[in-house]
This record gives structure tokens, sequence and C-alpha cells, in this order.
């Protein structure tokens, strides 16, 4: 049988440093597919979820793609319409990680980049699952610092995520964030290397 990559999946709730940590193991060489990332490419300019998106939630669309906002306004809160944008977006990002891992097929470990991973059931294709934490009152801070962020979005958007208690009770390992990046990178490389020495690299 060929030995295909060690898949960890990373995750953590809006806020918590989840993409600096992806980035991190980007830097150490491991290749990352980013979810969040092929759904900004799916729904850039020219992307192959515009056409859809539009004809489902018209008037949400342009010259330069999906308007995150004006979707972002005509789903949130509406768990019906919510799911019929997941209905269409969900499926083209498996295709486009599935080609990721077909791509990166003689690494020894890959990161998945996925926000909503225990919210999408996502963690049962997935060996291992990093989470990536911080105290509440560190997140909220960080959240409500972003451009046009209220704190009613930011409610809004913790209401859709697992809480950050339960994905840490649910991971195999946790990443911490409270500290200078410097202490987060060495847990990255320290976890790395756990991996490595486990699977015989």
């Amino acid at each position: 049988m060929t030995a295909r990559p060690l898949t960890l999946g990373l995750t953590g709730s809006i806020g918590m440093g989840k993409s600096t940590v992806a980035a991190m193991f980007a830097d150490e060489g491991v290749p990352v597919f980013d979810a969040d990332a092929a759904v900004h490419r799916l729904q850039g300019p020219g992307g192959r979820l515009v056409a859809r998106i539009e004809a489902v939630f018209p008037d949400t669309t342009g010259p330069q793609g999906v308007n995150r906002t004006a979707l972002g306004e005509a789903v949130l809160g509406d768990p019906e319409k919510l799911r019929r944008l997941e209905a269409l977006v969900h499926p083209v990002v498996a295709e486009e990680r599935a080609r990721f891992l077909a791509a990166n097929a003689g690494a020894w470990l890959v990161v998945l980049d996925i926000p909503l991973l225990f919210e999408t059931g996502g963690d049962a294709g997935v060996d291992k699952v990093v989470v990536v934490s911080a105290p509440e009152p560190v997140q909220r801070a960080r959240v409500l610092a972003r451009q046009g962020m209220t704190a009613a979005r930011f409610e809004a958007i913790l209401a859709r995520q697992t809480p950050d208690a339960e994905k840490r009770a649910r991971a195999d390992f946790v990443i911490s964030t409270d500290c200078p990046k410097e202490e987060t990178r060495a847990q990255v490389r320290g976890l790395i290397a756990c991996l490595a020495e486990a699977s015989g690299r």
C-alpha cells in the first residue's frame, strides 16, 4: 500500500490566530491547504462560484466577484439561506482540497486549514486535529479591532462556531497564541517534531 501524507486538520474560532499558525506550518515547509483562500479565489473575479451565488442570492456579486459584505448580510441570521450557500460552496471547496491532496501525495505531512472543521464534520476526514486557541478577552479584543466589525456581528459569528472549550476538548493538540509569536512558533515546531518521530520520519 502506498504511504499517504499524515493529514492534520487545523482549526480555531474567529480571532484565535489560526491563519498565523497556518503560515508558521508553511514556513516549516509543510504544504497547507487554506480553505478560506480557496473560497476567496472561487468567489473572486471569474471565480467558479460567482454565477451560482448570483443566481441564488441576486445582487450580491459584481465585476470583482462576490461582494462578501452583501452576501454576509443576505445570509447572516437566516439558517435556511446559510444552508443554501453552504450547499453551493462546500462541494466545490472539497474538489479543491482533493486536488491539493493529490498534488502533495508525496509529502509526509499536510495541513488542512479549515475554519469550520468540527461544524462541517471535516474532523472525520483528517488524522489529527490541531486547535488554535487564546483566552476569550484576547479573542474579543482582536476581533473587535478589525475594520467594520461590530459586537453584534462578532456574536453572530460566534453563534455559528463550536465553542472554543469544546474544540479544545476534541482536539488532539492545542496551540496557544496568547503569547509572543516566537513561543507559538516553538509550539508549531515542537508539534511537527513530535509527529515526525511518531511516524518514523
